[in-house]
């Protein structure tokens, strides 16, 4: 009896020390994202008072798991992959699965490109796409270069998932 009690215990104590130990991705959802105010309508210049800063939200969506799949559904629906292939290998647009980027790999400079637009074919979003999903993008962009953690990088897409037939589909010829 003692020993199925002993038993017992141990177990008990073994699972509490394994939840314990579990280290999950921290979210908070009640926080307003960074970067989630938009740019002002109109910008008469390029002219600004003071040096030039970064923004402080360009590493809060680069480490953040549920980010970076968000910035691979709006790489769909946006239609980057119009350019630079749903796998990001380039075709029309420079591939960005490499370690050769024209206007640089750091956030900012993926930021910059997509809000501003660059010569020969880049459309600026500017005023299209707030900064919140402006810097989801950047994240899931820069994971297809492998420019951050593993375990950042998305799942499989939708289109991977499994399908299931229709139950009440009829073949259309039956075997003998």
């Amino acid at each position: 009896m003692k020993r199925t009690l002993a038993l017992s215990h141990f177990r008990t104590l073994a699972l509490v020390v394994l939840i314990a130990a579990c280290d999950r991705e921290k979210r908070n959802f009640r926080e307003v994202p960074p970067g989630a105010v938009a740019f002002p309508a109109v910008q008469t210049s390029e002219l600004q008072a003071g040096p030039k800063s970064t923004d402080p939200s360009a590493g809060a969506y680069q480490e953040n798991r549920w980010a970076v799949g968000q910035g691979q559904t709006f790489y769909e629906q946006y239609n980057c992959g119009g350019c630079h292939s749903p796998g990001g290998g380039g075709g029309m647009g420079p591939p960005l699965n490499d370690d050769e980027w024209i206007y640089g790999s750091d956030p900012e400079n993926v930021f910059a490109t997509i809000v501003e637009g660059r010569p020969n074919g880049m459309p600026s979003f500017r005023g299209r796409i707030d900064n919140a999903q402006l810097w989801q993008l950047v994240a899931y962009v820069r994971t297809m270069s492998g420019l951050t953690a593993p375990d950042v990088r998305p799942a499989r897409t939708d289109h991977m998932q499994e399908v299931r037939p229709d139950i009440d589909a009829r073949p259309q010829r039956q075997l003998p």
